[in-house]
């Protein structure tokens, strides 16, 4: 999970990111991707039925939903599929006298920090329930949530969003999808990183890219193979220096501009923010060395709906239609 310093953002880097990508009309699909073997992927959950959650955006665009934890609450967690592990915060921690599991390395923006860790009994988003997950202990004003729900809790499901009626559907990967007459449908398939799920029928300004879906971002970001990539081509708009906060309170400095184009498996969006830094998650993923994406919410909102399947390796979003001035989707300062 990352999100922007707003006091650190010029006059001019807010501009750009509160502008709204077009959707352009959809090509053809290529081919699918291969996927990559998983092991130690949890079982599909084959018995639960459909479940909408009702979830509410944050300050930052990010979405976040009711979760029980140790048979208490709801807590707001976030939902960010950028997550490999589930994190409770400080104070809740506290508050439910969860047991201490030590310390680990976590991975986030900046790079590998040691920190505290608990055992949560269970975790229930809807009536399935995960036992004994070890999370990660952080600060909520660095959160800006009662915790953050990874994929460790969801990725033997499909998660479905739907930004016209603000729900989040958890259900079942061979559930079959429940798809609207005559809507615009493109589905792209994927394959897993560290959990994550990686799509490579990508490209920004006709340039091959790989894209890691992060619901846990607010904003785009590139690496600094694209930023090259991009300037040796001339293809980017100016750049204007921005400031990153990771999870753990670290900050990095990146560069924020607009790209003309992103072409997701044919689903296409202009004119997107982008900020571009040497997030340490590139190298985790080890797509330091080629162009690489984190698609944050700025970009997701765009669509209709966002379908985001772990367990099928797939990703599927509904393009919505009208223009993008009918989106409301835009980074807000």
């Amino acid at each position: 999970m990352l999100r922007l310093v707003p006091i650190a953002i010029a006059a001019g880097a807010a501009g750009f990111l509160a502008s709204a990508p077009a959707i352009s009309q959809p090509m053809p699909a290529p081919a699918a991707a291969h996927a990559e073997p998983a092991p130690s992927l949890p079982a599909i959950d084959r018995s639960s039925q459909t479940e909408d959650v009702r979830f509410r955006s944050d300050l930052n665009q990010r979405m976040t939903v009711g979760v029980m934890v140790g048979g208490t609450g709801p807590y707001r967690f976030i939902v960010d599929t950028g997550a490999d592990r589930t994190v409770v915060s400080t104070e809740l921690a506290a508050a439910l006298k969860l047991a201490s599991a030590g310390t680990a390395p976590l991975h986030s923006t900046v790079g590998i920090s040691p920190v505290e860790t608990a055992t949560v009994p269970t975790l229930q988003v809807t009536r399935n329930v995960v036992r004994n997950i070890v999370a990660p202990v952080l600060g909520s004003s660095h959160i800006g949530a009662d915790g953050i729900l990874g994929v460790d809790a969801l990725r033997s499901q499909r998660i479905d969003l739907d930004f016209r009626t603000q729900t989040m559907s958890v259900v079942p990967a061979t559930t079959p999808i429940e798809r609207d007459a005559g809507q615009n449908e493109i589905v792209v398939e994927g394959h897993r990183r560290n959990g994550r799920l990686v799509v490579t029928e990508a490209n920004i300004n006709g340039i091959s890219v790989t894209v890691v879906l992060d619901t846990g971002a607010e904003v785009s970001v590139g690496n600094e193979a694209l930023r090259t990539a991009l300037f040796a081509r001339g293809r980017t708009d100016q750049f204007h220096r921005v400031e990153i906060q990771a999870v753990t309170g670290d900050m990095i400095f990146g560069e924020v501009a607009l790209v003309d184009r992103l072409d997701i498996g044919g689903a296409n969006l202009n004119r997107l923010p982008v900020v571009f830094a040497s997030a340490h998650i590139f190298n985790e993923l080890k797509l330091d060395r080629k162009p690489a994406l984190l698609l944050g919410m700025n970009a997701m909102r765009a669509f209709q709906k966002v379908s985001i399947d772990f367990a099928a390796q797939r990703l599927r979003v509904v393009i919505p239609e009208h223009s993008a001035l009918d989106i409301h989707f835009a980074y807000k300062l």
